[in-house]
């Protein structure tokens, strides 16, 4: 290579070289220092995270500072301690010298200070005892060491209490979201495109460069993984070098899959009764992080993982989702409090591929929101928190249903913000049991008042079924904005529904309805512009969802069908619910659909037009996918069922006698199946009516029954 390349070479990787202050920083301090103030420098972290990078840097820092600098890349060096020696015979210049002139006598001998890079030192970990036991006590005291890896530094080096003092660990995070704006510009890429790449990117320098690249070749995508399968590929190669066996790939898969995996939750994944080898090689992994509740990837290894199973095994994928999907689903049912929180916050996570969904949630959990009721002493800091962001008229509406429903407040306090029992309030939610409220309180309240003639006007209640308003719900920085408090109420949101017996309907109101609308309609809630309310000169925006038309179950099977379908690259509305809607019948309108049934019975086609083959009684008894026959047959079979039951009673078994030989076996007449009962015809119409009325009273009460938890 000629001179006039190697400096152009040396001025693009300058010029393309940002960030790392704080890395070059300790690097230039301890070149200049009188006394090292360590001798070794151990840089780690995942493939592609700018390592060799950063080394070139120290090298260009040595050549600024007049520091002998020697590079050895441990790719190019056999793990054995005469292959070692042999490159650094080649780099010192020594290949022709006399064979017994050693290079360590050399670099020993060297009286100013001298740097030596060695960079990818995963791949000659077997020569780590040797290197330090043997290699590296023998340098002068002005030598500086700077090993560049996957992995921490042993337990070896830490264990010792000599090299404890004399090593310094230099983990390597991506770059910063403005140092990798930087980068961008530098490279020419539009400033409107950055957001982009940087979600994709999550601020990886390798993949960064090669989003980069693809820009270069003139291809205007929008770096979502399943756009890119080559970048996908290039990166995927950097973080997993080797995979020992399909059970390990499968792993590999399901941990990216979830929020945290732990042996428990991988067992279920992977249908293993035993899964701790499998576990510890997870943990083993460059790219994967050890928290206090499980393992998880980095950010981007994860992004990388799922799009390369998403694009090269959906229906494993899908399985994959599946099993942990029951799982949580199980756990949900064992768990309480912070537990169940947990466990939400868990479950959401596999919503997280969907662009509605993955910018509106805070996905690191803050471990130090701690969920509460409301004490005497909170009330005066969550009406000025209202106070702080929606006005006086707000604050005094807060304040009075603080008085009157205290129990639907849920109150969430960060317990790392300093002593105090209990620490004071980080933000708060107010869940209002509408149908529970006085007509004067429901009338005080804008909120309460436009929720209210919403019902009457749409879907009013019948006997036994609630209404909740989510009235407040706020942090107490950040407002409604995404943040952890935010998160928090959304999962308490979730688990209010699934805990609370005869809940009809949900009302969601918000200050930016527009901002919440592409995350609120994944979820199924509806915007209700009718209910939209004024309070302080401000406008809110009403959002809902009737668990009468799409109840619990069919709710969670819409969200597992687009948790499945969720693609980080397509941001569109969700799919429309596939199944027929269910219809909200009020008690009248529901016995008159039993009396027409029982009528048609015997007259499938006559049936199809019927209310109740949309009924909640009906919906439940059949698939998604059900034909009207199916339903029809399954009205009928609940018709039956019914009635039949009516036998076990003495006194009611005179009435099923007279549904049966009227409708499901009827005679050619009434007057006939009177004549068959050995009845006079008006005792034949009491037992008929009374059988009509006991049966449509048992369907009824599996109607509206079937919204208990």
């Amino acid at each position: 290579m000629s001179s006039h390349l190697a400096e152009r070479l040396s001025a693009e990787r300058r010029r393309r070289f940002v960030g790392r202050a704080n890395e070059r920083n300790l690097f230039q301090a301890a070149l200049t220092a009188a006394n090292l103030p360590f001798h070794v420098l151990h840089v780690f972290g995942p493939g592609g995270v700018g390592k060799t990078t950063l080394l070139r840097e120290f090298a260009r820092l040595c050549e600024q500072t007049q520091v002998a600098a020697i590079y050895l890349d441990a790719r190019n060096i056999e793990p054995a301690p005469n292959a070692f020696l042999g490159a650094l015979r080649l780099v010192l210049g020594l290949a022709g010298a006399d064979p017994a002139e050693s290079p360590l006598e050399i670099l020993a001998s060297w009286s100013s200070r001298a740097v030596l890079l060695i960079d990818t030192y995963e791949l000659i970990d077997s020569l780590d005892e040797w290197l330090r036991e043997a290699f590296l006590p023998q340098l002068s005291e002005n030598s500086l060491v700077v090993l560049a890896g996957r992995q921490p530094p042993s337990a070896a080096w830490r264990g010792d209490p000599g090299w404890q003092a004399l090593v310094h660990t230099l983990p390597l995070r991506n770059l910063t979201p403005d140092e990798s704006r930087t980068y961008l510009t530098r490279r020419e890429i539009p400033p409107a495109r950055h957001q982009a790449v940087l979600d994709f990117t999550h601020g990886h320098p390798l993949a960064l460069s090669l989003v980069a690249d693809v820009f270069a070749q003139g291809q205007d995508i929008h770096f979502q993984p399943d756009a890119a399968p080559d970048v996908v590929k290039a990166l995927l190669a950097r973080f997993v070098q080797e995979v020992p066996s399909p059970a390990h790939r499968m792993a590999l898969e399901a941990c990216a899959l979830i929020r945290l995996t732990t042996e428990a939750l991988l067992a279920e994944m992977l249908g293993l009764a035993e899964v701790h080898e499998l576990f510890e090689w997870l943990r083993d992994l460059s790219f994967i992080e050890s928290g206090a509740l499980g393992l998880f990837p980095h950010d981007l290894a994860r992004e990388v993982l799922v799009a390369d199973l998403r694009w090269r095994n959906p229906d494993w994928y899908t399985e994959l989702h599946q099993r942990a999907r029951t799982y949580y689903m199980t756990r949900l049912e064992q768990t309480q409090a912070q537990e169940q929180h947990r466990v939400l916050f868990d479950y959401i996570f596999l919503h997280r591929d969907n662009a509605a969904v993955r910018p509106r949630f805070t996905w690191q959990e803050n471990g130090t929101l701690a969920t509460d009721t409301l004490r005497e002493a909170d009330v005066a800091a969550l009406v000025a928190m209202v106070a702080a962001h929606e006005g006086e008229e707000s604050a005094r509406l807060a304040a009075h249903w603080l008085a009157r429903q205290p129990q639907g407040v849920r109150v969430f306090r960060d317990t790392a913000a300093g002593a105090g029992s209990p620490p004071g309030p980080a933000g708060f939610m107010m869940l209002l049991a509408l149908h529970l409220a006085s007509p004067e309180d429901r009338e005080l309240d804008p909120a309460a008042r436009t929720a209210w003639h919403y019902l009457q006007e749409h879907a009013p209640l019948r006997p036994n079924e609630g209404v909740t308003l989510l009235r407040f719900w706020l942090a107490r920085e950040t407002y409604q904005g995404v943040s952890p408090v935010q998160s928090l109420i959304f999962i308490n949101f979730v688990q209010h529904y699934r805990t609370t017996g005869g809940a009809a309907f949900t009302f969601f109101p918000c200050a930016e309805p527009d901002y919440w609308a592409a995350m609120f309609a994944y979820a199924d809630l509806t915007r209700l512009a009718e209910a939209d309310f004024e309070v302080g000169g401000r406008r809110y925006g009403m959002y809902g969802h009737d668990w009468r038309v799409v109840p619990p179950a069919a709710w969670q099977a819409l969200l597992a069908q687009r948790e499945i379908a969720a693609s980080a690259q397509v941001e569109q509305q969700p799919a429309p619910v596939s199944t027929p809607p269910l219809v909200v019948l009020s008690q009248p309108e529901f016995v008159a659909a039993v009396r027409e049934a029982l009528r048609n019975f015997a007259r499938p086609d006559a049936l199809r037009d019927n209310p109740l083959l949309q009924s909640r009684l009906v919906m439940e008894q059949v698939t998604a996918q059900a034909e009207r026959g199916d339903r029809v047959a399954a009205l009928q079979g609940l018709l039956k069922e019914t009635a039949e039951s009516l036998q076990a009673a003495p006194r009611e078994a005179k009435s099923y006698r007279a549904l049966h030989y009227t409708y499901f076996q009827p005679a050619p007449s009434q007057e006939q199946a009177a004549e068959l009962l050995d009845l006079p015809f008006s005792t034949f119409r009491r037992h008929l009516k009374a059988g009509m009325e006991r049966l449509a009273e048992l369907l009824w009460q599996r109607e509206i029954g079937g919204l208990e938890k």
